[in-house]
């Protein structure tokens, strides 16, 4: 798995501290990683990115962007207001293919959902991941409401045939009400997919080195971690 595409059911789902704890669990494991972000909207040239934050929480990984728009909007519709060339689905294959023959991981992260729109022709993640041949990892969110965008997630990648290598919870609650305490049953079943990860609410604001020593313990083996999705199942599940 030399790249990985990681997108969200929406926006705000915890996608970027995913990414990030994804990159500092391989890296722990001795892998080089590379974080490639699609686009980067509402961020100023002089602010920090999703990439760089990334590297801020990981550690030793190479943050690349493709594109930066001021605006905090849909890719295209940014790129199209600030005047600015959009990014291709093409683009990003591209990028992530060089990336792969200098890094033992590319971590390639969307912007929102699968689906959002990169240029006037109506390119996406979606094709960026069926370009390059790569799995998807979807962050979800934990509560009500979930299960429906991320089926619908898990549908386009199916319809697209683009493995769904599984899901991640972006931000779990400390007392989580009983919609999210089902849904870690749930969805998996909807998904047709493992849970391989539930991240704790508010990871991303723990200091880079604590963050980095705690990150395996979110992700399931297959993402270079040690968490175990049934004895997570077993404590949080009603």
């Amino acid at each position: 798995m030399p790249i990985l595409v990681i997108t969200g059911t929406g926006t705000e789902v915890g996608k970027t501290i995913t990414t990030a704890a994804v990159a500092a669990s391989a890296v722990a494991a001795g892998r080089s990683v590379a974080v490639l972000k699609a686009a980067q909207t509402g961020v100023r040239p002089d602010e920090r990115g999703d990439a760089q934050e990334v590297a801020r929480l990981a550690g030793a990984v190479t943050a690349t962007e493709l594109a930066r728009y001021p605006e905090p909007l849909a890719p295209g519709t940014a790129a199209r207001r600030a005047g600015m060339a959009p990014v291709h689905p093409r683009d990003v294959a591209e990028a992530a293919a060089k990336l792969a023959t200098e890094h033992d991981l590319v971590l390639v992260e969307g912007a929102g959902g699968l689906l959002v729109r990169f240029d006037p022709a109506g390119g996406t993640l979606a094709d960026a991941a069926e370009m390059l041949r790569a799995p998807v990892l979807v962050v979800a969110s934990a509560g009500l409401g979930t299960l429906n965008t991320t089926e619908l997630t898990a549908r386009q990648l199916r319809s697209r045939s683009v493995e769904l290598l599984g899901v991640v919870i972006g931000g779990w609650p400390d007392s989580p009400d009983l919609a999210m305490r089902c849904n870690i049953t749930d969805l998996p079943d909807v998904a047709g997919a493992p849970l391989l990860g539930a991240l704790p609410m508010g990871a991303g604001s723990l200091a880079p080195a604590d963050f980095r020593a705690t990150a395996p313990s979110w992700l399931a083996p297959r993402l270079d971690g040690t968490w175990d999705a049934e004895v997570f199942r077993v404590r949080e599940a009603p």
